[in-house]
């Protein structure tokens, strides 16, 4: 998988956005929201999609467990279903 280039991370009080940097990003219908771990695994994506073509899962799952205090079965589901949240939202690519 693969984040699609032109979203970036911004920091917005306790929340962070993924805000799509040109215009046919830019779908003023749906806003991005990233709690802190989902923001950590968004950073972790995006750098394995420019340094080595994309992410997988057990990558995501092992920088979870590695960051924070979580069971490797509860990092599987979390990364899971926030990568099936991140395709709902159209931005990573299941390439």
């Amino acid at each position: 998988m693969k984040t699609i280039n032109g979203f970036r991370l911004r920091k917005l009080g306790n929340e962070y956005i993924l805000v799509g940097e040109s215009m046919e990003l830019i779908n003023f219908n749906k806003m991005i929201t990233l709690n802190e771990t989902a923001a950590f695994l968004w950073e972790q994506a995006e750098k394995a999609s420019v340094e080595h073509g994309g992410f997988d899962v057990n990558g995501l799952c092992k920088a979870l467990c590695n960051e924070y205090d979580v069971a490797p079965e509860q990092a599987m589901t979390d990364v899971d279903a926030t990568i099936h949240s991140w395709l709902d939202a159209g931005v990573v690519t299941a390439d």
